[in-house]
């Protein structure tokens, strides 16, 4: 009896401790979520650039508009391009601005010459015109999307180029000359973040030099003007300063 007395009393006073004890034991909370990196974009760079680039040139005179085009004669250039940027990225959340300043060497060159040994210039054109772009530069504003160390943006701005034209009319003279022009760019691409300073891209940039006119040729052919607009491709890599990564929980 006396054995069952002492065996309850000790099992009520264990149920009495069990709470004191729990009070002692740490709370239960859940595991920290893990950390994802992301990539900051925000900061400083300078790179280089190189690809290749087509032009399109509309020359008028006084022939006029051919049938329903804008144009007297219509003709094609083609060639590479290659340069340097430096600008600055600022990032807020998945968002992305900036400022980009670049400029370039090009060797875009092309010519009517396949039209004139055609005959099929109209009449009475009969001279060669080939325009050269030779250099330019450009300042842009830049917006984008960013996905981590994926990067699409798009860009606009100021353009500025030094266009050769030359007329050559066969046994009469010619008359070669270079313009500065000053225009609009517009463009976009794709970047991605190798490591944590150098990134690679790939962009696509139209520019509109608009139209240039030239009232008195030296080989005395008529006055004319010309609209020039170029489409080039590069494939480009950065140097960025700074700018850790980031986390997120």
């Amino acid at each position: 009896m006396k054995r069952i007395l002492f065996t309850t009393v000790s099992l009520g006073v264990l149920g009495l401790m069990a709470p004191a004890f729990g009070a002692d034991l740490p709370a239960y909370s859940k595991a920290p979520p893990l950390v994802t990196p992301l990539y900051d974009w925000s900061g400083f760079y300078v790179g280089v650039f190189g690809g290749g680039g087509f032009g399109n040139h509309n020359l008028n005179n006084a022939v006029g508009p051919i049938g329903f085009a804008n144009f007297s004669v219509n003709y094609d250039s083609t060639g590479p391009v290659a340069g340097g940027e430096v600008g600055y990225n600022l990032q807020s959340g998945n968002y992305l601005i900036g400022a980009e300043a670049t400029g370039f060497w090009s060797d875009i060159k092309g010519s009517d010459a396949t039209q004139f040994f055609a005959g099929t210039l109209p009449a009475p054109m009969a001279n060669i015109d080939a325009t050269k772009l030779r250099y330019g530069a450009t300042i842009r504003a830049r917006g984008g999307i960013a996905v981590d160390r994926l990067l699409l943006f798009f860009t606009g701005g100021w353009a500025y180029g030094s266009l050769l034209h030359t007329d050559t009319f066969p046994g009469v003279g010619i008359d070669s000359f270079t313009v500065h022009r000053s225009g609009l760019v517009a463009g976009g691409g794709i970047a991605y973040a190798i490591t944590n300073n150098l990134i690679g891209k790939f962009e696509y940039s139209y520019f509109d030099y608009g139209r240039f006119v030239r009232s008195a040729p030296l080989n005395r052919v008529l006055p004319y003007t010309i609209d020039s607009t170029y489409s080039i491709v590069t494939l480009g890599l950065d140097y960025k300063f700074g700018g850790p990564i980031v986390a997120r929980y």
